[in-house]
């Protein structure tokens, strides 16, 4: 992909499980699509509602393991909450909500009978989360809303009358390889389709929903996109169509210098660039994952975060760098992220020192295990590797490793340390600036905290380091006084 000039007049907007929880709130959601779409062509994606993608998964769960009593409480459940949102949104959410429904019943039996979850079967069950939820969106946009909440959805005379249509990932055009659980979209193929699917629709002056975190295979086999899939498609689709902003519009107003419940001093980030929004998704930040950022960062397509429940506040705009951020030597540091359940493993031995291919052993040993390794410090002498994994997957690392490398005896052991976070300093000023490290360990050791890991990358746009989980709210308030104040 590369960068093209916008389309001016194109808004692509991802609605979070927050904003999509009843059907007041879908009502809401609905009316700031509406509302935006009198000055712009809008394109809506569409999370599940709100905890549905919990209870599809509970619901797999009891169908698999034949626990019929379970599988009918989650089903009706589930049943239930949508059908009277649907009826309460009215149009032609009741209908189509009940052709979803029935199809959902139909899997759920089919994977009763056999008895197992594939994760072919799981990205379909899950998948009709947002398949649920579109078709209500849709029906809120439409003029054509009736029922208890219909006053709530608010279009001025200039939206009236448009009709809106809603589409699966898979019919909206996109295509994904078959791994299952977080499958990767064939993307020039993708952007094609997209654009050939929905450009003559708003061309009409028509509106779109699009479920979030779907796709399909070459075949027509339904997949899920992974971690921040909805934000995926919103950014797949604002790059197809070359819009002039996306907005993800969740229950925060935007991205923070830090955790508020942390920090009480923590503001709203207004501008931010792509490369410091990436590094902080990476340490948890509740921001986008770095992979569903990477579409409209290739195209240059600024990403907004804002708030459903605060419409006034303009939220944190993502750009390719705004300007003076970079050079800005005396803020170098924009946020101090916090990663959490996490641990550490310690790998040691003289063995290691001089011998090729220790590393490579302990990387595709955690690769087979499909443990994901969140950050890696080694000491120039070779004798020792760091790694921090998350706590869930520590155990199982720890075993791993222990296999792969006593049985060569590459590693005299291997140590856990399972109560640790990750704290991070992130800033595009860092690069090139001089002094920033000192001032990090200099405030941390004031606080007598003490350092275990330390990595930074060669961008310098952040310095991560571990300390223990007792220490890490004292580490980033302290971090926070000396860089933002």
């Amino acid at each position: 992909m590369t960068p093209q000039e916008p389309d001016n007049d194109t808004i692509v907007m991802k609605f979070g499980g927050t904003s999509m929880k009843d059907a007041a709130t879908i009502a809401k959601s609905a009316g700031i699509a509406t509302s935006t779409a009198g000055q712009s062509r809008v394109v809506v994606v569409v999370s599940a509602m709100d905890q549905v993608t919990e209870q599809l998964l509970e619901l797999g769960e009891a169908a698999a393991s034949d626990n019929l009593a379970a599988m009918r409480v989650q089903s009706q459940a589930i049943r239930q909450k949508h059908e009277q949102t649907a009826a309460a949104l009215g149009g032609r959410a009741p209908t189509d909500i009940g052709e979803v429904l029935d199809r959902l019943d139909r899997l759920i039996a089919g994977i009763a009978a056999v008895g197992e979850l594939t994760p072919r079967s799981n990205d379909a069950l899950v998948a009709f989360g947002e398949t649920l939820s579109a078709p209500m969106m849709a029906a809120a946009m439409s003029t054509g809303s009736t029922g208890s909440v219909g006053s709530a959805i608010s279009t001025d005379s200039a939206t009236g009358g448009r009709a809106c249509e809603w589409f699966t990932g898979q019919r909206v055009g996109i295509v994904t390889n078959d791994q299952f659980g977080r499958a990767e979209p064939l993307m020039d193929l993708t952007l094609f389709q997209v654009r050939h699917t929905l450009e003559p629709l708003l061309a009409r002056g028509e509106r779109a929903v699009v479920t979030g975190f779907i796709g399909a295979t070459q075949h027509g086999v339904t997949t899920t996109l992974g971690r921040g899939g909805s934000d995926y498609t919103a950014s797949i689709l604002g790059a197809s169509l070359r819009a002039r902003e996306v907005w993800i519009w969740s229950d925060v107003d935007g991205l923070m210098t830090a955790d508020p419940r942390i920090t009480p001093q923590a503001r709203l980030l207004e501008r931010i660039t792509f490369a410091e929004a990436i590094e902080m998704g990476q340490f948890g930040a509740k921001s986008m994952h770095p992979l569903a950022l990477e579409p409209a960062a290739e195209m240059g397509i600024p990403v907004r975060f804002r708030n459903t429940f605060n419409t006034e506040s303009a939220g944190t705009l993502i750009v390719p760098e705004p300007p003076g951020t970079a050079a800005d030597g005396e803020h170098p540091v924009r946020s101090i992220p916090l990663l959490k359940n996490a641990a550490m493993l310690n790998i040691s031995g003289a063995a290691m020192v001089g011998r090729p291919g220790t590393a490579a052993q302990v990387f595709r040993a955690l690769g087979d295990a499909s443990v994901n390794v969140m950050m890696i410090s080694q000491t120039v002498s070779e004798a020792g590797i760091s790694l921090v994994v998350s706590r869930d997957h520590a155990a199982r690392a720890k075993a791993v490793l222990e296999r792969a490398l006593m049985r060569t005896h590459a590693a005299k052991g291997v140590r856990l340390v399972d109560d640790v976070n990750v704290v991070a300093v992130v800033g595009a000023g860092m690069a090139g600036h001089p002094g920033v490290a000192a001032r990090v360990f200099n405030a941390v050791a004031q606080n007598n905290i003490n350092i275990m890991a330390i990595a930074q990358g060669s961008s310098e746009l952040s310095i991560s380091f571990v300390v223990r989980a007792s220490q890490a709210a004292d580490a980033v308030r302290a971090l926070h006084a000396e860089f933002v104040g």
